[in-house]
């Protein structure tokens, strides 16, 4: 034989092909066929050989038919004319008398995929609809997609469309699933097939006849239908129970889907839904495919949104095997974080502790981060551990626990002492840059407490030159200045050393500019250098709540069974590649129900007055805390920018409505912050009080479902606005009058217009009044009303416990 990649390859098999001794010998004729498809799926270019596989497929030997309608479907797209040969053949075929060869013929006949050929088709495919064979039937039904999508141009017929919808009942199953994928890719334009009554009833009641993917078709279709009643739901419901329990994953999961599309309005049965599938979900954690746990594995983070204590009491199961992949390891520790409480807590760190020294780096470091996010409710006993890890010496440990413990202590604060007992030394182990990064951080925030900071930051200095990290060059220059502000004496020589090299010889820009910023602040003099640098901080007394509150199901309902739970990241973790803090913008939950009731009270909230004169950035959207100013009035630009690029578009709505709250103005910017969080409503920016003119920035996401279980989303932008003009004319009218004492007097509601009502209370013959400027895109009146009337519940509120 020839060599395999050679010309003489095709040269020999032609001649073999064409041997009239070969010819007459069946089996070997078979094996030279045989010999030639083996050669095409070895990436060989066997075209040359169309028209002797064209003769070749004149045979009752059903083995080399499919053989040579194999050939034919790989090359008849370069070979169109050659292909018309084969027409006669494969019609003959489709009139056998042999089920299987007419199945097989028309199968190809579809697979050929050649324009010039589909005058040819429509004859076959229309008798294949009614033939007596189950097997053709569900060719023919598919062949007719197939033949759509080789003339989308023209329509089919509607009498074929017509018995494709009485196909679907079909005595064989398959047939009638099959007929359920040709409806939908031939109506695609029409919304998909029409799902009514009669037919749902009809799919459901068969859907234990199908295989598994055909019920998980069935159940995917079935979403589109909304029953009439809630009888009739309840029906529905009583049919699927036991699909919702079934031992493939692939139903169960598609029935969770249809069950939670169906009950959106009965949070009550969803819920009792959701742990039916407990049990199955849990069995496919433990499935043999590794791609089936790991799927079952996002789709349990899904539930666990809405029902936090759905898989509580079952925590083992997803204890981390030591050959399984490190992308379900981590996963499992994902989910493990959201099911730690007070009596399985103990357990739990035992076993992430044991993951935290993997022969793997990435589940080493996946189980440090989450001791680490435990530790924000359990903090004695996460630092503990921590603190022994420090004392492995291993650099891709030592690195991640240091940058655990800088997030740590950024949201509880009082385990600072302990952290910084613990970073003693530990400066000699870190090696990548996240880590160094991490290290600097905490130096600089808590360098009065670390004994051997000065030294430790000197070695940093002394080594710039060969440093190679952006990250860490910038870090270390706003490190050594709040180092330098609480130890004056220790850091002076080296901070100006530090500044000398990065202003004179640093050839990086990003660098060399805030070294110019913090040489030009020091010259503003060193209070006014530690107002920017040394802002208020947390109270270390405060604890940190981690447990997140309960979503509504149908916040995620919509994504489930598909491929988005697998493509989120974890809930609530940290990346491993971003610096300090101080830098990370969190992105805030969508608000889904606008609906509901404001309980805020004074006590709830935290108190602290903000002594900046300026606009002051919402810890909810950046905890950057210096340079608060110039970094607000940028973010502020970004928003009035994107609100004035949404009036240009077609769906867009503006409302502007006055709000009496007489005592809002002094409130204080946390109290407010909290109230607003309360009700799902992000802070963006706002001035703090007794600042005129007082401004408040706040935005919202809104999602609901429309007709057809359409997900819809809208953005709506607000400001709250008090200019205090009311007081100052007041203050003028006294002043005039010599100071008369002025009587109260109560103003007339105003009309209720547009999209909420008006009120306004008079003081002294003037309104007090705080302006609220909504935008929103694309539009939603609904979702408007109800954002209103929540903002107004809530200065109501908050004003009247000032008063």
């Amino acid at each position: 034989m020839p060599y395999l990649g050679g010309e003489d390859t095709v040269k020999e098999l032609r001649r073999a092909l064409s041997n009239p001794n070969i010819q007459s010998d069946q089996l070997r004729y078979r094996n030279t066929i045989l010999k030639v498809i083996r050669t095409m799926s070895q990436g060989v270019d066997v075209s040359g050989l169309f028209s002797e596989m064209v003769k070749a497929c004149a045979t009752v030997d059903i083995v080399q038919k499919k053989l040579v309608y194999v050939f034919l479907c790989a090359y008849a797209t370069l070979n169109p004319e050659l292909s018309l040969l084969v027409i006669n053949t494969l019609r003959k075929d489709c009139q056998d008398p042999n089920p299987m060869v007419r199945s097989l013929a028309l199968r190809n006949m579809t697979n050929l995929r050649l324009p010039s050929l589909v005058e040819y088709l429509e004859q076959p495919l229309t008798a294949g609809l009614r033939d007596r064979a189950a097997c053709v039937r569900r060719v023919a039904v598919l062949g007719w997609a197939k033949l759509y999508n080789l003339q989308r141009s023209s329509d089919i017929d509607a009498t074929v469309v017509n018995e494709l919808y009485s196909l679907l009942r079909d005595p064989d199953p398959v047939v009638m699933v099959n007929c359920l994928r040709a409806l939908e890719e031939i109506l695609k334009e029409e919304g998909g097939v029409a799902i009514n009554k009669p037919i749902t009833h009809h799919l459901l009641n068969r859907l234990k006849e199908c295989d598994v993917w055909g019920q998980c078709e069935v159940l995917r279709i079935l979403q589109r239908y909304r029953p009439q009643s809630e009888e009739e739901l309840f029906d529905i419901l009583s049919l699927l129970d036991a699909s919702l329990v079934s031992p493939h994953p692939p139903v169960t999961a598609a029935t969770l889907s249809l069950f939670l599309n169906l009950c959106s309005g009965l949070p009550a049965v969803s819920l009792a839904a959701l742990e039916r599938v407990r049990g199955p979900l849990l069995a496919a954690c433990g499935s043999v495919s590794r791609e089936m746990r790991f799927t079952a594995l996002c789709h349990i983070q899904l539930l666990l949104r809405s029902v936090p204590g759905l898989m509580g009491a079952h925590y083992k199961r997803f204890f981390c095997g030591y050959a399984e992949p490190a992308y379900i390891k981590q996963r499992k520790m994902q989910v493990l974080v959201e099911l730690v409480n007070d009596e399985n807590v103990a357990m739990l760190l035992d076993e992430l502790k044991g993951y935290c020294t993997d022969v793997n780096a990435d589940t080493a470091q996946a189980a440090i981060s989450a001791i680490g996010r435990i530790g924000r409710s359990y903090s004695d006993r996460c630092l503990e551990i921590l603190t022994g890890l420090l004392g492995l010496r291993q650099e891709h440990i030592t690195s991640v626990v240091v940058q655990t413990m800088r997030d740590l202590v950024w949201v509880c604060p009082q385990c600072s002492d302990t952290v910084c007992l613990a970073l003693e030394g530990c400066e000699e182990t870190l090696q990548d840059s996240q880590g160094r990064q991490a290290l600097l951080w905490l130096l600089g925030v808590y360098g009065e407490r670390v004994s051997s900071a000065p030294y430790t930051l000197e070695v940093f200095i002394d080594g710039v030159r060969s440093e190679s990290s952006l990250g860490v060059k910038m870090e270390l220059l706003t490190t050594t200045m709040r180092l330098f502000l609480c130890r004056p004496a220790e850091t002076q020589d080296m901070l100006g050393r530090l500044l000398h090299y990065c202003i004179e010889e640093e050839t990086d820009m990003c660098v060399r500019d805030q070294a110019l910023l913090y040489y030009r602040l020091l010259h503003c003099g060193i209070e006014e250098t530690r107002r920017v640098l040394q802002c208020r901080r947390s109270d270390p007394s405060l604890g940190v709540l981690i447990g997140r509150p309960a979503e509504p199901i149908s916040q995620w309902a919509c994504s489930f069974n598909t491929l988005e739970p697998l493509r989120q990241g974890a809930v609530e973790t940290e990346s491993a590649s971003r610096g300090s803090p101080e830098h990370v913008t969190f992105d805030p939950k969508p608000n889904t129900d606008l609906s509901g009731t404001l309980n805020c009270s004074q006590g709830d909230t935290v108190h602290a007055a903000m002594q900046s004169p300026s606009v002051c950035p919402s810890p909810q959207l950046s905890a950057q805390r210096s340079f608060s100013v110039c970094g607000c009035r940028d973010r502020l630009s970004k928003v009035i920018k994107c609100a004035e690029k949404t009036e240009e578009e077609e769906d867009y709505v503006c409302l502007e409505e006055c709000v009496q709250c007489p005592a809002i103005t002094h409130c204080s910017p946390q109290s407010l912050q909290a109230a607003m969080q309360l009700v799902n409503i992000q802070t963006l920016a706002y001035t703090p009080p007794h600042t005129l003119p007082w401004r408040v920035y706040l935005y919202t996401h809104t999602q609901r479902a429309h007709s057809g279980n359409t997900p819809h989303s809208t953005l709506i932008l607000g400001e709250l606005l008090y200019t205090g003009e009311a007081n100052q004319k007041v203050v003028s009218k006294e002043a005039v009058e010599g100071g008369e004492e002025k009587q109260v007097k109560e103003g007339e509601e105003a009309t209720v217009d547009g999209l909420s009502g008006r009120e306004s209370v008079r003081i002294n013959g003037e309104e007090e009044e705080v302006k609220v400027t909504l935008k929103q895109q694309p539009r939603d009146d609904k979702a408007l009303k109800g954002f209103l009337s929540i903002i107004t519940t809530v200065l109501h509120t908050l004003s009247s416990e000032q008063n």
